[in-house]
């Protein structure tokens, strides 16, 4: 019984692997031109979040270290997406707010993914889409 829960376990694992690089991989090539999947992340959490968010809260979300997002924050104000202020409470801190260009960016690339998208949920069957996303969810939760 050990052996076939081990091998439902590696298959599990497999799929999800191979399906996050798929998707990604299709993702990458859809989103406009010099945006990364990380900086669509953040910018459709800052959108959905709709105020500002730390550095710090920002890595920890998306199971990053806070170099890796100050990188991708820095390269976001670069190109004008996010403005990055002082925390006027703790002069140490940092806080993230999308501006008006990174909302227009952020719907850029959301009108870039939609049809792809919409493509994987029309081939896959609606029923099974809307199935198949607590289970997805549970999943993750259970791995973070």
């Amino acid at each position: 019984m050990s052996d076939d829960r081990n091998t439902l376990a590696i298959l599990l694992i497999s799929e999800m692997l191979a399906a996050d690089h798929a998707m990604r991989g299709r993702l990458s090539r859809v989103l406009p031109k010099g945006m990364e999947i990380s900086h669509f992340s953040v910018l459709n959490h800052l959108a959905w979040q709709k105020g500002e968010s730390s550095p710090a809260r920002l890595a920890e979300k998306f199971g990053v270290t806070r170099g890796a997002m100050t990188n991708t924050l820095n390269k976001l104000e670069w190109a004008g997406y996010v403005h990055i202020r002082p925390d006027w409470d703790d002069a140490r801190r940092k806080m993230v707010a999308i501006s008006p260009a990174g909302m227009q960016a952020r719907d850029a690339a959301i009108a870039a993914i939609t049809p792809m998208i919409n493509q994987v949920v029309e081939d896959l069957g609606e029923d099974q889409a809307r199935a198949a996303l607590p289970i997805l969810r549970e999943i993750r939760l259970k791995l973070a």
